[in-house]
């Protein structure tokens, strides 16, 4: 059984806003990395179209807004040739490399891409994670902790119906002061 993992950005008090985060170059390679172990990507609608109006033009075309810089290219490249899975119930069509899950088909085509063999799957964002969460079918957590109090935006989990306790297993520091830590679900 391939595993599920997610991993997310978030400042000190918790805010998960892709604005509120400093991206920097081991920050990019690591997160370029985790997606080249994946399998497939299963994202929600609006981190998906987040991710390919950010980083498909950059392969594509060559265009690079001002914010893209060289080292963000090789995270550009890799997110771009992932297979994607887009659970959405607004979206007709999906062209990048992806196909559509529809929101009452989630538990059961995640549970099915699980089954299969490979390296693992991941996802990202907030409000699908959520659902999965409630729905049990997260095995990895990694959260990528920012010494950056935001004071406004989302938070994380806002709203999960129990408690989900986690294990740590691992934890990385970063030259500018970030930390990995990744978990497992308790028992």
């Amino acid at each position: 059984m391939r595993p599920l993992r997610y991993s997310i950005n978030v400042t000190l008090d918790g805010c998960c806003d892709h604005q509120a985060i400093i991206p920097d170059e081991e920050l990019h390679r690591r997160a370029a990395e985790g997606i080249a172990r994946a399998d497939a990507l299963i994202f929600g609608r609006v981190t998906y179209q987040l991710m390919e109006s950010a980083w498909r033009p950059v392969v594509e075309s060559g265009s690079r807004p001002d914010w893209v810089v060289d080292w963000m290219v090789p995270f550009a490249e890799t997110i771009h040739a992932a297979k994607k899975y887009v659970v959405s119930d607004t979206l007709e069509t999906v062209d990048w490399n992806a196909e559509i899950v529809r929101v009452a088909d989630i538990e059961k085509t995640v549970r099915a891409l699980k089954e299969r063999s490979g390296e693992g799957l991941a996802t990202g964002g907030v409000m699908l994670p959520q659902a999965l969460v409630e729905l049990g079918l997260i095995d990895e957590y990694e959260f990528v902790v920012h010494p950056r109090v935001a004071g406004h935006g989302r938070t994380l989990f806002s709203g999960l119906s129990k408690p989900l306790d986690l294990r740590l297993v691992d934890r990385l520091e970063y030259g500018s002061g970030a930390v990995a830590m990744r978990y497992v679900p308790k028992g």
